[in-house]
């Protein structure tokens, strides 16, 4: 795992971690309208790097070692969080084990639920044919697969391919949906989806409630997995800052 620090004097710090098959880089319009106030610290998944080939491990190691980099270079204190997907999952461990103080933490379509095992290997097998061929980008896969993605997203699982290949998709899917979080606890938690992934994403909004009624549920009208950060990191950026308070 590998931190990239973008830090122009702000006075707060936000924690960025993206999503399973993409990079750090899925962030940079975010960044560009948050660093004139949060020192912004991007993640680099394992698995998921650029330049330098790495191994997708677990969700608790990946977890482990955020929490290692918070206490070691943060005083063990993040004003704010935001993950991703796969990133929201990784979030949501930290929040689990409570060993770092995270003052607002906000899960972007993190998957808090295991599937049932006999969907779990299909599954990561079809996810790893769907990002090689984000990867191979030729016409026809493009057109049986990819009808839900975006271009961002293509383009990323593109960048990320070579250095983690298909093992780190297979090991980052099992480990994702063999995983249930049991407990979570943080003073102020953000669940996010879109109506367009609300068949999968609200059974995940509706165990964070039930472990913390206080969490807050925020469902944007017409978004897909991940197309609010693709689409309106202006939105994102706006709802960080008044999260934070910080206008």
């Amino acid at each position: 795992m590998d931190f990239k620090v973008f830090d122009k004097g702000g006075t707060l710090t936000l924690l960025l971690i993206p999503g399973l098959g993409v990079s750090y880089e899925i962030f940079l319009p975010l960044i560009g309208l948050l660093e004139d106030r949060f020192r912004v610290v991007a993640v680099q998944v394992d698995g998921f790097t650029l330049g330098v080939k790495t191994r997708f491990t677990s969700i608790d190691d990946q977890a482990a070692q955020v929490i290692a980099y918070v206490k070691a270079q943060c005083g063990g204190h993040l004003d704010c969080a935001y993950g991703l997907s796969l990133g929201g999952k990784i979030l949501s461990r930290v929040l689990e084990r409570s060993e770092v103080q995270i003052d607002h933490a906000v899960m972007d379509a993190a998957p808090l639920l295991p599937l049932p095992r006999w969907v779990v290997g299909p599954l990561r097998y079809y996810q790893c044919i769907n990002v090689w061929t984000c990867y191979r980008f030729t016409g026809f896969w493009r057109w049986v697969f990819h009808s839900h993605y975006f271009d961002v997203l293509l383009n990323e699982c593109k960048k990320t391919w070579p250095f983690g290949g298909g093992r780190a998709v297979l090991d980052g899917y099992k480990s994702v949906y063999t995983n249930k979080l049991e407990s979570i606890s943080g003073p102020d938690i953000h669940y996010w989806h879109g109506t367009k992934e609300a068949f999968v994403a609200k059974p995940q909004a509706a165990h964070l409630v039930a472990l913390c009624p206080e969490a807050h549920v925020v469902v944007f009208d017409k978004m897909n997995h991940g197309q609010l950060l693709v689409d309106r990191p202006e939105e994102v950026a706006r709802r960080i800052r008044e999260i934070c308070d910080v206008l």
